[in-house]
């Protein structure tokens, strides 16, 4: 079911542009982060899912046909232009309290008068050198304010150059009826009925705990979640799954009933070989899916070197309904390649002749994905 639902099984259900929207309305949102070894992380979310996916479609939808966005959802994410107005609340907060609000104040009107004149600007453009307190660390003045005004809604990525944001005014750049659109919830209650709706469907199925698949929406705790669960199997709007030798109960939405149906009836399903981001929907509760999947994966991007299982930056793969290994890859930009440098197989999955093709087939593809010619000198760990 899971799966089915995220586009990963069976024929692709996504394809070009209107697949990338397709699936970021269903999911909600994409996590975004801008580390690139072989694709950005909501690259890679696409390119698994999405047939025909290009870097360059991502791009245009954002900063040329403003079809998606770039703001908070799971933390920073791509999510639907058309979901600006959901929002206003988080919007609101910036505007009535953000570290620095006296510094970031008393220079705002002269860089609205800078971004007045040359139509859209980075932190580069406005001088402001002074170092201030801010979120993840101490930052010039220039960057605190022109991401405060943009945290508040005046300002939006206008594009980015390399890791640089360009930031321009939101009136200039959205419609009319998105930006005067009211809240469309009018209790606290409500708006976090539809977050965590939207946070069942991003990844298919969860379950009511504690899970860094609730990231980012403020005041959800224990009450809070048991609470709104609660009403939302009230108002028939989730359904509870019940799952053979697992104890906890699972969580989908009620309109995904006939895609349950559908999978009760074993149907046959086309297997694919996809490597998956490790920012994936799917993988934002890693307890669930080793409860479901039996996958024990953790992003190694953070861990000290010596402390490393695997590698810095290391993708699943998933072959069919399987978990069947996992693969460092890196984008050597300048050389024009892709290195595969290392395959470990998890735990019971016996290598063939069928599995090597498919994952060879699986890194072809990858490697057109990067614009890239595939070296394949990976060294194959079996455990």
């Amino acid at each position: 079911f899971i799966l089915l639902k995220q586009g990963l099984i069976d024929e692709y259900k996504f394809a070009d542009e209107q697949g990338v929207c397709d699936f970021v309305k269903q999911a909600g949102c994409i996590q975004f982060d801008p580390i690139d070894v072989c694709g950005k992380n909501a690259e890679l979310v696409l390119q698994s899912r999405v047939k025909g996916f290009t870097k360059a479609m991502l791009n245009h939808l954002l900063y040329e046909e403003r079809k998606l966005l770039d703001y908070f959802d799971k933390n920073l994410s791509i999510i639907s232009t058309a979901d600006w107005p959901y929002f206003a609340r988080i919007r609101e907060a910036y505007r009535q309290n953000t570290r620095s609000y006296d510094e970031v104040k008393a220079v705002t009107e002269e860089i609205k008068d800078t971004i007045r004149k040359k139509g859209n600007v980075c932190s580069k453009d406005v001088g402001f050198n002074k170092k201030v307190d801010w979120y993840w660390s101490d930052t010039k003045l220039a960057r605190a304010a022109l991401e405060t005004l943009y945290f508040q809604g005046d300002l939006i990525i206008h594009h980015k150059k390399g890791t640089s944001k360009y930031y321009a005014f939101t009136e200039e750049h959205l419609p009319a009826a998105i930006l005067t659109a009211e809240d469309p919830h009018q209790t606290e209650f409500e708006y976090l009925k539809w977050r965590a709706l939207r946070r069942i469907s991003a990844v298919g199925l969860l379950w009511n705990k504690p899970s860094a698949a609730w990231l980012g929406i403020e005041d959800f705790k224990a009450a809070e979640r048991n609470a709104i669960f609660t009403k939302l199997i009230l108002e028939s709007k989730i359904l509870q799954i019940e799952v053979e030798n697992i104890k906890d109960s699972f969580y989908c939405l009620a309109s995904d009933e006939e895609l349950i149906e559908t999978v009760l009836t074993n149907p046959t399903l086309a297997a694919r070989t996809e490597l998956i981001a490790p920012l994936d929907n799917m993988l934002w509760d890693r307890k669930l899916i080793k409860t479901i999947f039996n996958l024990e994966y953790k992003w190694e991007i953070y861990t000290p070197k010596a402390q490393r299982q695997y590698g810095h930056y290391v993708l699943p793969i998933l072959s069919g309904e399987q978990f069947v290994g996992r693969a460092e890859l890196v984008n050597e930009k300048k050389a024009q390649r892709l290195v595969v440098k290392n395959v470990w197989l998890e735990n019971g999955v016996k290598t063939s002749s069928y599995l090597e093709s498919d994952i060879a087939d699986c890194f072809q593809r990858f490697a057109t994905f990067n614009q890239c010619e595939l070296r394949d000198a990976a060294t194959w760990h079996h455990r």
